[in-house]
């Protein structure tokens, strides 16, 4: 007869568990555009993904280097870690309620009184098995479970777009130093040129082909040079320290050792269409997951709002008269099953209150992924621009270089010959050290702006189905 029990309550839990409420998950409406408007004929969208080690595309052996140090030692990415294992151990916790829980408690007890002169000792033992089960009746439990499961690959998705965004800043951080350096080289080699043309006006002035303003201004020219030199040393140490610390490394005694930007080579870059950045952008990916979490809040909230609650319990207590259950052999033994509803009658509003906090909620969250969305088209859209654009700004550049190198030793050579005049002189060497530093500021650019079409595009990740 109690085993028939137990399977009426085992059915009638089944059957009241099949009354759980569903997810109602809100889908975002958003129409995405067809295509790029920067596309150009050298970033026509693809279908293929874009390799998942797209740096190694930039043929910089120091700069793989400096990423593999980066995923191994930036405290960015170890709390990134952290941060999805605290999400797994959480989606542990939320299944726990859909199981029953089972408890033992064993004491024994011995003890001696006296009453009137006499010793009476007394002796116990109990052992006692529980076990308890909340019937999911309005499918709260399995709703938080599954927001739990979101809420965890929403923290995977983070991880992700944690780690490309570090990786691209090492990667820019990296083009920064190499930049610096470069335009010390630059200001070296002008500083070289004024010196040079310093001697011209010197020997010019001492024969009397040059006046005295001449050679001062020429030397003016050198002091200026000299000049710009210290807040590049001080700009080549602040951008080294800030790598450093993207990379996870004391910045003291950091260093990098490869050359210039002109040892880089920029890849190509094929971008993808608008309607595939949902599947390859993570921070899209984690947007999308939080808003399912928040439908699946919602549910458990609304389950709350029914008034019943049942509980199955069964219990099993043995007992006996003698210490440390060595009387055992005959004990007192005694069974229970319980089923208990729970009702609220009055809680002042705070469940409805709830469910209008968790639907605001979700409304704020699809209103974050559409936010996602648009921050991604433009930042897409915006590297595009930049990427055709610096190329064609920097080939311009390299041309314009060689037009007012060419000019400056033609003006060089017509001092020196008294066809020219210093102020001419001194108009071209100051067009030449303008449009060196330009040129490096525009490969700058055009490097920048291929890391950051990496990341717009989502870096080669791609949501697994």
């Amino acid at each position: 007869m109690n085993t028939l029990h137990l399977l009426k309550l085992i059915i009638l839990a089944a059957l009241l568990s099949a009354c759980a409420l569903p997810i109602e998950h809100q889908t975002p409406e958003f129409t995405l555009p067809s295509a790029w408007d920067e596309t150009t004929t050298s970033t026509m969208p693809s279908t293929q993904p874009l390799e998942k080690d797209w740096w190694s595309g930039f043929n910089s052996v120091e700069l793989e280097r400096l990423i593999v140090q980066t995923l191994s030692a930036s405290p960015d990415i170890r709390i990134a870690t952290e941060r999805v294992l605290q999400a797994e151990i959480a989606l542990r916790n939320s299944r726990a309620p859909l199981f029953p829980t089972l408890n033992l408690d064993a004491t024994t007890r011995a003890g001696r009184s006296e009453t009137s002169g006499t010793s009476v000792r007394t002796e116990s033992s109990r052992a006692g098995l529980a076990i308890n089960y909340e019937i999911d009746v309005w499918g709260s439990n399995f709703a938080a479970w599954q927001g739990g499961q979101a809420a965890y690959a929403a923290s995977r998705h983070d991880y992700e777009a944690t780690r490309l965004s570090l990786i691209a800043g090492v990667a820019n951080a990296y083009w920064q130093v190499l930049a610096v350096r470069d335009r010390l080289a630059i200001t070296r080699h002008n500083l070289e040129i004024a010196e040079r043309l310093f001697t011209i006006v010197a020997a010019r002035q001492r024969y009397g082909a040059a006046s005295a303003l001449d050679l001062s201004r020429q030397r003016t020219a050198v002091m200026v040079q000299r000049d710009a030199l210290l807040p590049l040393e001080i700009r080549e140490r602040q951008t080294l320290r800030a790598l450093a610390l993207l990379v996870g490394k004391p910045p003291q005694g950091f260093t990098v050792t490869e050359g210039g930007l002109d040892d880089l080579v920029v890849p190509t870059v094929t971008s993808a269409l608008p309607a595939e950045l949902l599947i390859r952008r993570p921070d899209i990916a984690a947007a999308e997951e939080r808003l399912f979490a928040a439908s699946a809040n919602i549910s458990v909230a609304r389950a709350a709002l029914f008034p019943l609650k049942l509980n199955l319990g069964l219990s099993s207590l043995l007992a006996s008269s003698e210490f440390a259950f060595s009387g055992l052999g005959s004990p007192v033994h005694s069974a229970d099953a319980i089923v208990s509803l729970t009702r609220a009658l009055f809680d002042g509003g705070r469940l409805r209150g709830q469910v209008a906090r968790n639907e605001s909620e979700q409304r704020v969250l699809v209103e974050s992924w559409r936010k996602a969305v648009l921050v991604a088209l433009r930042e897409v859209d915006d590297a595009l621009a930049v990427v055709h654009r610096s190329q064609i700004q920097e080939q311009t550049q390299r041309e314009i270089r060689d037009e007012t190198l060419h000019a400056l030793e033609l003006s060089e050579l017509r001092y020196k010959e008294g066809s020219d005049s210093l102020t001419t002189l001194l108009d071209a060497q100051r067009s030449l050290f303008a449009i060196e530093d330009q040129l490096i500021q525009q490969k700058l650019a055009r490097l920048t702006a291929t890391v950051d079409l990496y990341k717009a595009l989502g870096g080669g990740w791609q949501l697994a189905h």
